[in-house]
């Protein structure tokens, strides 16, 4: 029949649809990965400053030189000594050549992280541009993994806690107040350090440890999840308002199916109803919805981390920015980029999970 899934004989289904979701993870793993490296390569071109960042190169290597005592028997004669060391010096740095042609270079060190050493030190004491950018991963990490966490399932357990109680006094104030709370991260976070640190001084302004903080793991761990307090909550309510809002209406669309009238015309409990003709049903847009709530909370952390003196890529980022320091810029982006596609790559893992049939074409005729 033509509905039905073609596959060789003797193959049993589960291998045909292990190989589909493969086929399927594996083309869009390609897809997630050229859009990652034309990311990188804008970078590399935007970093540039259209030009600007060579010229600032260059006006270096001739204060350098300008400022190099040079022994020599006339002025002339000083002079065009010092015009060929600014002339060597250029080309040791390759800057003699066209951007475009030396931007393949940029590109391939990015890519693979050769960035070099930099003017910045990392927490260790490194001055390795990578070095420098990884040891500043896992705050960020620590920061977004558990703010999106308690995101993910604060909203689901929310929102068909409202979507069961739709038209209810709560059900409507929570209604009214989602456009109050869609504020970001970072604003939310000003508003938590002047109640909670500045007013009734329970919890520490920012930074990631006291500054007296106890020698022991207990104390030091206890220390990390004191400060965590204030950000992840800044990120949450940041995130949380909207993540709530879209899943209630998603689950008050699909709550008026007609098989969810005849599960409930059966009789069933109102927890099982919502927890498999509802919630199931709905997983892939609420995975979507949670996709962007997590791309766009990529670019509110680096604000946030600024807000709140928190020791990841986004305060190194500015800092870099504000150094001019190229190759950490261009390292924490290219970083970024990574995370961003892995990000995708594992919610498009997870669509595959919970509804099988998008690996095996969704909706086209098989």
């Amino acid at each position: 029949m033509k509905d039905r899934i073609a596959r060789p004989r003797g193959v049993p289904p589960s291998v045909t649809a292990l190989l589909r979701a493969l086929r399927y993870l594996s083309l869009r793993g390609i897809a997630i990965f050229l859009t990652v490296l034309c990311g990188i390569y804008a970078a590399i071109w935007v970093t540039n400053l259209g030009g600007y960042a060579d010229a600032q190169k260059i006006w270096e290597i001739e204060f350098a030189v300008g400022m190099t005592p040079i022994q020599a028997s006339s002025n002339e004669e000083r002079q065009a000594i010092a015009a060929q060391m600014v002339e060597s010096m250029i080309e040791a740095h390759d800057l003699n050549r066209p951007f475009w042609q030396r931007s393949f270079g940029y590109f391939r060190d990015a890519f693979t992280f050769s960035l070099g050493r930099t003017g910045m030190t990392s927490p260790s004491g490194s001055s390795d541009a990578i070095d420098v950018i990884t040891e500043r991963l896992p705050p960020t990490l620590l920061i977004f993994g558990t703010a999106n966490v308690i995101t993910f399932f604060g909203s689901l357990i929310i929102a068909l806690f409202l979507a069961r109680r739709f038209g209810s006094l709560i059900d409507r104030l929570a209604t009214l107040l989602v456009p109050l709370l869609s504020a970001p991260p970072w604003f939310h976070g000003i508003v938590l350090i002047v109640v909670f640190a500045s007013i009734l001084r329970i919890l520490p302004f920012g930074n990631i440890v006291d500054a007296r903080v106890s020698a022991s793991t207990f104390g030091y761990v206890l220390s990390i999840l004191k400060h965590m307090i204030l950000p992840v909550s800044a990120c949450v309510l940041g995130t949380l308002p909207m993540a709530v809002y879209a899943n209630r209406a998603l689950f008050l669309t699909h709550a008026g199916d007609s098989h969810v009238e005849l599960a409930r015309a059966k009789g069933l409990s109102v927890h099982r109803l919502q927890k498999r003709y509802i919630l199931r049903p709905v997983l892939p847009p609420v995975i979507t919805s949670f996709a962007l709530v997590a791309i766009g909370s990529w670019q509110a952390i680096i604000l946030t981390e600024i807000v709140f003196s928190w020791p990841g890529l986004g305060a190194l980022l500015i800092d870099a920015i504000t150094h001019d320091e190229v190759a950490v810029v261009v390292g924490a982006v290219t970083l970024f980029a990574y995370l961003l596609g892995f990000t995708v790559l594992f919610l498009d893992l997870i669509y595959v999970l919970v509804d099988p049939r998008i690996a095996l074409g969704g909706g086209r005729n098989r």
